[in-house]
């Protein structure tokens, strides 16, 4: 129940008033940390074609050359087990999320309402800050807006969280099909305006990217502006909206059915596991297979073929699931619980990929945009890893949180938080 019962008066007085705080440390669910971090490291393997090449190569990757030898197997590896995925899990992670907060608050006496507003709209500051001064590819605006979407849904039972959850995934689809559709009545000179857009820009666009992010902060804003507008708004009508939105729900209903925190046998993860990895793989190499027969061609490609890693990909992202589960229940439990701090601080973290990646590749860094292949960029993710996943275990030694972690917290409670743990003594 959202309301709390009234405490009579006469024992009130003795009775401390409720305080809204965090999950404490000690309350904290292994098996969605490490989740969590998981897909703030398998997040980057997409995100790098994001950080190092033009926008449309992320969604066209023939567009950066011919699929072939070393840069068609990690395309594809990337294409398989990453893309859509990571994103799945952290949308699922955060439709739990919005259920345990509320679930905790409530159980302190205290109404979640204004507290996840107020939540949300930090987040959405932080997420406009970040994809319009630093790197136009932020998510965290999308899930601001989703979570207070799908608040109000989550004292729904699980099913009906399901099948709603679906019926938002459906829409997308839905969406993109209508817009196919519509685009067979459009003149030639809209079609080809649409596909330079989204999939296929000119020489003369391709060079004004890549000298925009070549060059320094302000001469960014030039390319990086406009690929912000068409995420947060395109993107977000016909895409994020609803799928984020319905993976927060289904995640709602994983966490209500337990299946987020080990509510299954070893053996049933395992099993199910391995039926969603195949399956998710048939449907999404079956994808692959069909783009290379329509030679990534523009509409099939962008309308018809993303489909089916659309949906195979959530398959994929519960056979993740099920491995870690299976993680935290066994001998490699320590494994999960070196995972479980790197996704302590996934937002620290996620905003520390973005300010390596950019120094790495824009202007005001190395400057070496668009100018990498496949192979040294995946180089440049195994690198990265590494750096959070040493930063984050060395990093919680001494601090509760990260610092971003801490920030969104303090300002999210109007008080500041605790941050760095006393030294031992004795």
């Amino acid at each position: 129940m959202e309301s709390v019962a009234p405490i009579a008066e006469n024992a009130s007085a003795k009775m401390p008033p409720a305080v809204a705080r965090p999950v404490r440390e000690a309350d904290r669910l292994l098996p969605i940390d490490a989740l969590r971090g998981l897909a703030i490291l398998g997040i980057l393997a997409m995100n790098i074609q994001y950080f190092s090449q033009i926008s449309a190569a992320y969604l066209n990757p023939a567009l950066s050359g011919p699929l072939t030898g070393s840069d068609y197997w990690i395309w594809l590896i990337n294409h398989e087990l990453f893309d859509e995925k990571m994103m799945g899990i952290f949308s699922m992670l955060y439709g739990a999320g919005i259920v345990l907060l509320c679930s905790n608050l409530q159980a302190r006496g205290v109404r979640p309402l204004w507290i996840f507003v107020r939540r949300s709209l930090w987040l959405m500051v932080f997420g406009v800050l970040h994809a319009y001064l630093i790197w136009a590819g932020d998510i965290l605006f999308s899930y601001a807006v989703c979570g207070l979407l799908v608040y109000p849904l989550r004292k729904w039972p699980a099913q009906r969280l399901l099948v709603a959850g679906v019926l938002a995934l459906a829409t997308s689809s839905a969406l993109f099909f209508g817009y196919l559709s519509a685009l067979h009545s459009w003149p030639a000179e809209k079609v080809n305006q649409t596909e330079q857009e989204l999939w296929r820009p000119d020489q003369r666009q391709i060079a004004a990217e890549i000298a925009a992010y070549r060059g320094g902060w302000r001469q960014q804003m030039t390319a990086r502006v406009p690929n912000a507008e068409l995420l947060e708004g395109q993107g977000m009508l016909f895409l994020t909206i609803w799928r984020a939105g319905g993976l927060m729900l289904i995640g709602m209903a994983f966490y209500k059915l337990g299946l987020l925190n080990g509510g299954l046998s070893v053996a049933q993860y395992r099993r199910s596991g391995i039926a969603a990895f195949l399956a998710g793989i048939a449907v999404i190499s079956y994808g692959v297979h069909r783009d290379f027969v329509a030679h990534w061609g523009f509409p099939y490609a962008f309308f018809v073929g993303s489909q089916f890693n659309y949906w195979g990909s959530l398959a994929v992202v519960w056979s993740w699931i099920a491995l870690v589960q299976i993680a935290c229940k066994t001998a490699i439990r320590p494994v999960a619980t070196r995972f479980a701090k790197v996704g302590r601080m996934a937002f620290s973290n996620y905003i520390l990929e973005t300010l390596i990646c950019t120094t790495i590749f824009y202007g005001h860094g190395f400057g070496m945009f668009a100018s990498l292949n496949r192979a040294q960029g995946l180089a440049v993710v195994l690198a990265t890893w590494m750096v959070l996943f040493v930063l984050s275990q060395v990093w919680l030694r001494y601090f509760y949180s990260g610092p971003l972690e801490w920030l969104w917290r303090s300002l999210t409670y109007r008080r500041l938080q605790p941050f760095r743990r006393e030294p031992a003594t004795g």
